[in-house]
Order: structure tokens, then C-alpha cells, then sequence
């Protein structure tokens, strides 16, 4: 369904994707993850055909992106990270809008928009022009249009950045339903538990696809011992461990601290630091890797 082959773009010295390959063939949720400045972004507006690449080409349905960009854009849809619709038009006016341009019949029409309005909050501001929206709700509107005509494949940069954690649940409960429907989604996430839904996963960094697969066994990526510990000061234990060199990573949860050490490495000399700096350990056990974990330790291994 979608076959990206060498793709490589620049912008003049820097290399935001680079040389990259990418094969998605069924129907599915395909997670982009990875740090901030890693090429996500950039790679799924070449895959849209919203920017031409410096070399490589992408099919989508064994159509070339670069050399028909606009066959392909009836086939798709995409949601940019920022709010990019008609702020002059009301919530109704811009989904109605959308609905036109993908010449979504009446019928349809209606039941799809009172269910995305539904979904979104919108209902009580339909009225409202898109400018006067708040945030998040500019951030809502935007899923819902992108969504209004049930795209075969469906692209999304970042879309629940900034949408509270109700409406995150059921946009992706919408996101399962058009999967089930048959409808491939390409996502990037910032969020680690939304990649954890995610049917496969591709993890970036500077520009390259470091891994795929599916969310299980990225998780088995992880090399090393994961100990979680629970400071009397995580901040002063974080600053304090953070420098020695025995300790591969270590990543702040809440008010714990996760550790990644080698793997016959006894973690008793933790203890004897934090100690020796007026810092008690409450507790300290060993922890089974999240794929919050294993991304961080990815970014530091690449």
C-alpha cells in the first residue's frame, strides 16, 4: 500500500530524512515515534506529496508520489501537527467544506458529522468561527475534517497533541473502527502509550528508520537491567546519578527514577551514593521495560 524507496530530503546542509525505506503493506495502525527533530514530520508530508523529495520516491497503491502528486490526494488523508483550516468559517461551515471536496454524498454526510462533532465536543460550538476556538478544540476540528471522508489511508502528524486525555481515548477508538473498516493509518506520536496501540511501529532518529515492528518486540530491543527506584529526592538523586559512568540511562517517572545498568551490574552501589549525598532510597526493585524505556534508550543508543 505504501512503499517508500530511498528517500532522502535536504534542506541545504541539513538532511531532515535520509535514505530511508519504508514498506507498509496491510491494513493497520503503523506508529511513527521518536525524538523531536527526527524526520517524522517531514517524512509523512513527502509520503503525502506535500513536498517533493531531494531524491527517492514513495508509491502509494503503486502510484508515484513524486511524479502524481495530486491522484494520490484523493486516495488519502492528512492532518498537519498546527491548525491549518478556515478560521473565517464556522465548525460546521469547515466540515460541510471538507465534505464537499471529497464529494461526500448527503446521507452520509450528516451522520458522519454529528458522530465526529460528537466525538470531538464540538456539538455545542458548531456555530463558532474556527478563529474563536480554543486550542484545543482548532486542535479537534482538525481531526474531525480529516477524517470526514473515510480516507483508505490516513495520515497524522501528531494529532491528539495537546487534546485531553477523554477526547485521546475516543479518537482512537475512531482510529480502531476505520482499521477495522479497512483503512491504513500512518500516525507519529509523541505520546508512548498511544504507540503501545499502535499494530507496528517505526522508530526515527536523525532522519534514518532505526527499527520496525510491532510494539512487543521493540520492547525485547531493550539491552541491560531496568531498575526503578523510589528517592526521598529524585530531582537531587537524578543530578547526582546522572554523571556516573556505570549507569547506561537513567529518566525520571513521576517522583521515580528508572535506571538502565549493565546487566550483571549490581545496583547496590546506587544505594551507597545517594547515601553518602543525604538521599534514603524508600525503595528499589527491578522493573520490567515499557516502551517509554526502551524509546529512551534508543534515542541515547543512536
Amino acid at each position: 500500500m505504501i512503499n517508500s524507496v530511498n528517500l532522502i530530503k535536504k534542506f541545504d546542509d541539513i538532511t531532515a530524512v535520509n535514505n530511508l525505506n519504508l514498506n507498509i503493506d496491510e491494513v493497520g495502525i503503523f506508529g511513527l515515534i521518536g525524538p523531536d527533530g527526527a524526520g517524522k514530520t517531514t517524512l509523512i508530508r513527502l509520503m503525502c506529496g506535500i513536498m517533493d523529495p531531494t531524491g527517492g520516491d514513495t508509491l502509494i497503491e503503486n502510484v508515484s508520489v513524486k511524479k502524481y502528486p495530486e491522484k494520490i490526494k484523493l486516495r488519502i488523508g492528512y492532518m498537519p501537527q498546527r491548525f491549518s483550516l478556515y478560521r473565517d468559517l464556522t465548525v460546521m461551515e469547515n466540515l460541510n467544506f471538507y465534505a464537499d471536496l471529497y464529494l461526500v454524498p448527503g446521507e452520509e454526510r450528516l451522520s458522519t458529522i454529528r458522530k465526529l462533532l460528537e466525538f470531538s465536543n464540538l456539538s455545542p460550538f458548531s456555530d463558532r468561527l474556527a478563529e474563536n476556538l480554543s486550542g484545543g478544540m482548532k486542535q479537534k476540528l482538525g481531526l474531525a475534517c480529516s477524517l470526514i471522508h473515510k480516507p483508505g489511508i490516513l495520515f497524522l502528524d501528531e494529532p491528539t497533541n495537546g487534546v485531553d486525555p477523554l477526547s485521546r481515548r475516543e479518537f482512537w477508538s475512531i482510529l480502531k473502527e476505520l482499521k477495522n473498516e479497512g483503512t491504513l493509518i500512518i500516525i507519529s506520536t509523541p505520546y508512548m502509550d498511544e504507540a503501545e496501540k499502535c499494530d507496528r511501529i517505526g522508530f526515527m532518529n536523525k532522519g534514518s528508520l532505526i527499527y520496525t515492528g510491532t510494539p512487543a518486540e521493540f520492547k525485547k530491543m531493550y539491552k541491560g537491567r531496568l531498575i526503578e527506584i523510589v528517592p526521598s529526592d529524585y530531582r537531587g538523586a537524578f543530578d547526582i546519578l546522572k554523571n556516573d559512568k556505570r549507569i547506561i540511562g537513567i529518566n525520571i517517572y513521576g517522583e521515580m527514577l528508572h535506571i538502565n545498568l549493565e546487566e550483571n551490574l549490581d545496583p547496590e552501589f546506587i544505594k551507597k551514593i545517594l547515601k553518602e549525598n543525604n538521599i534514603e532510597t524508600i525503595s528499589m526493585i527491578d522493573a520490567v521495560p515499557g516502551i517509554e524505556d526502551v524509546f529512551v534508550y534508543f534515542v541515547k543508543k543512536s
